[in-house]
């Protein structure tokens, strides 16, 4: 799913997607963390429309596989959007009101 996601975000108008590498885990230990399997950093540059455009690529990915309840946290200068059961109608109105904040350019 990742790396579906990685590139459907390198298609958009941003510096670089990449996966964030996962800490170290610990010799002996056969679990691992859901949040480190899937983590990408994504620099939009400057683009005005970049952030919208990202914000729809990750609900679009969000809507496609809610069945399996995806969990999905975003972070922009310090604020934090996190998702983890939500319903379609709490995502879009989160994802706009994330979008409203951070974005000087509406679309």
């Amino acid at each position: 799913m990742t790396s579906h996601l990685r590139r459907e975000l390198r298609e958009l108008d941003v510096e670089n997607v990449e996966a964030v590498p996962a800490e170290e885990v610990p010799s002996g230990t056969r679990a691992f963390g859901v949040m480190e399997i899937g983590a990408l950093l994504v620099t939009l540059g400057q683009s005005a429309t970049a952030l919208r455009q990202v914000a729809g690529v990750l609900h679009g990915w969000w809507s496609r596989f809610q069945e399996a309840r995806p969990s999905m946290r975003l972070t922009m200068d310090g604020d934090v959007l996190e998702l983890s059961e939500a319903t379609p109608d709490q995502v879009a109105e989160a994802f706009e009101a994330f979008i409203n904040k951070h974005s000087s350019v509406e679309a």
